[in-house]
């Protein structure tokens, strides 16, 4: 009896010992463990991109095992990234290891993503909105949602998953759309007050866009990597075309039926026909990353992340007019505009560069480096402002003088990361992000710096204004600056002053009419009905001649 107790307990303590070093064996971290605990929220289960990009192998192809713990450890810069510096080299190199596994090949074809669709029963409400030129939306990233905003007031707020930026508008103003890096589409009816359904275009998603008679809605893929057209008001996709590279983005012109995109590890710029939906691709002499199209739909402005200049060409025939060597890759997509002393200028900040740069157009220059004391990731302006307003990955504003470029700092929350600063359409309120899951929506007067609304947001980051995020009325923003800087003596936008207001000009004057008074007032005056003339002759460019046409026209209906 005694024998088979104590082979019982020693049996038992043998089984004990073996459990216990299965245990430290198999429960250790794997590094899959840690990439599900670290990196999973944004980067997906399956390292398909969420909120962030895809880590699957074919994307990381180009990185060094080094150069990814590096990332891992001490983040991107210019990236909304965080930095896993509590992690041991042991644990990261578990990461990298995994990083490096095979994936399966992932498909997402037509019928995939019309099984997609799901279709919400919300109740229709009425957002009261009075003007929508100044309604902006906002993305409230660390709470997956959209809110809704006119002026100081919050419309609306709704929930979308893993939403991360890149909202698009339809120009009548009454419905947006919702991307998110996962590959789903929103649509939300601002008519309604509702998000009316969601569609997913793929696994990985890198923007989406609308033709100017926004009868399509394109978005395009990094995985798989294509094209997805979708008609815009069914959400019904009509047809993926496949892409041998990464996309680097699309957009859309307003002034003819076409769209752009290029590859971003290609030397290859494509021209889609937003009618006949015909792809067409052309060569470059080296690929573009970021890039934007100028405010008159003349040129297109690029760089690469590994190069170390900035390049235009000319959008019709693709020859380069201009380059520039700079450090660090110019954040285009950041880009701001303005107008001053009859010239045109854009900035950008810079990766990983504690500088921004700003350039003349037209004239392509660069004029000025200003040092804004650290890497942000926006730079921001309006006619309304004096300044350039710009984030410099702290707790500072940076205010950029646009007349002498000198620098003054503000301090919106202490301690608090301040990005990204909107405008309303009017440009009389400033929209400010703190980007901090305790964080805040502020609403300031542009002109005073004066708070008027502090609203609690977790994680607050894109802000889109109607008129400030389509490159269609650029135009008018440069033609409200023209007005200040040479019609305010005499003209007032919507009352009588010395000359007439310019809602009365344009409800009476047709296009030429106008045009003819601006330039040549003493042999037009008669024809329009006046007894004499007192109004000089300008002598404009076309571009500021369109812009100021542009920002009368505005009022025909205010």
């Amino acid at each position: 009896m005694r024998s088979v107790l104590f082979f019982f307990l020693i049996t038992s303590w043998l089984f004990g010992q073996m459990v216990h070093e299965l245990e430290a064996r198999f429960l250790e971290p794997t590094g899959y463990d840690l990439y599900f605990k670290y990196c999973s929220m944004c980067h997906g289960k399956e390292r398909q991109g969420v909120s962030a990009p895809p880590l699957l192998p074919q994307f990381l192809r180009h990185k060094s095992d080094k150069e990814l713990a590096h990332i891992i450890k001490h983040s991107l810069p210019q990236t909304l990234m965080p930095k896993f510096d509590f992690l041991s080299d042991e644990e990261i190199e578990k990461i990298v290891k995994y990083l490096r596994s095979p994936a399966g090949t992932i498909h997402w074809s037509a019928d995939d993503i019309q099984k997609s669709l799901k279709k919400f029963d919300n109740p229709k409400k009425d957002l009261g909105i009075k003007n929508i030129e100044n309604v902006t939306l906002v993305v409230e990233r660390g709470a997956d949602r959209v809110w809704v905003m006119e002026d100081e007031r919050v419309l609306d707020r709704f929930g979308f998953k893993n939403v991360h930026g890149g909202l698009k508008y339809t120009l009548d103003g009454k419905n947006f759309y919702v991307p998110t890096r996962d590959g789903w589409i929103g649509h939300y009816s601002l008519a309604n007050g509702r998000l009316e359904e969601k569609i997913r275009a793929c696994i990985n998603l890198r923007n989406i866009s609308l033709s100017r008679d926004t009868k399509y809605l394109f978005a395009t893929c990094l995985l798989p990597q294509m094209v997805v057209v979708f008609e815009r008001k069914t959400l019904k996709p009509i047809r993926l075309y496949p892409v041998n590279g990464k996309i680097s983005a699309l957009y859309e012109l307003y002034s003819q039926d076409k769209a752009l995109f290029t590859l971003r590890n290609k030397p290859l710029l494509y021209t889609v026909d937003t009618k006949t939906l015909q792809f067409h691709s052309q060569k470059l002499d080296r690929s573009i990353e970021d890039f934007f199209i100028d405010p008159f739909e003349e040129y297109i402005i690029g760089t690469t992340r590994h190069g170390k200049d900035l390049r235009v060409y000319e959008l019709d025939s693709l020859k380069e007019v201009f380059h520039a060597p700079i450090e660090g890759m110019p954040h285009l997509f950041s880009a701001t505009y303005w107008y001053k002393d009859g010239k045109f200028y854009f900035a950008t900040p810079h990766l990983g560069k504690p500088y921004i740069t700003i350039w003349q157009m037209y004239d392509w220059k660069l004029v000025k480096k200003i040092d804004v004391g650290g890497d942000g990731f926006f730079v921001k302006t309006h006619p309304q402002s004096d300044y350039l307003w710009v984030d410099n990955g702290s707790d500072q504003l940076v205010l950029v003088d646009k007349e002498r470029y000198r620098i003054k700092k503000l301090v919106p929350r202490k301690g608090k990361r301040y990005i990204h600063t909107e405008f309303s359409g009017d440009g009389k309120l400033a929209y400010l992000s703190i980007y901090e899951p305790d964080g805040d929506l502020l609403v300031w007067q542009t002109d005073t710096f004066k708070e008027l609304k502090d609203y609690p947001a977790n994680v607050p980051v894109g802000k889109y204004n109607f008129i400030n995020k389509n490159r269609k009325f650029y135009p008018r923003l440069f033609g409200l600056s023209i007005f200040k800087e040479k019609c305010w003596g005499c003209h007032h936008q919507t009352a009588m002053a010395f000359g007439p207001p310019f809602a009365q000009i344009a409800k009476k004057r047709n296009e030429g009419e106008i045009i003819a008074q601006i330039l040549d007032p003493e042999h037009t005056y008669k024809m329009l009905g006046y007894r004499r003339n007192s109004m000089p002759a300008f002598k404009l460019s076309p571009k500021e001649l369109r812009s100021i046409v542009d920002y009368i026209k505005s009022f025909k209906d205010k």
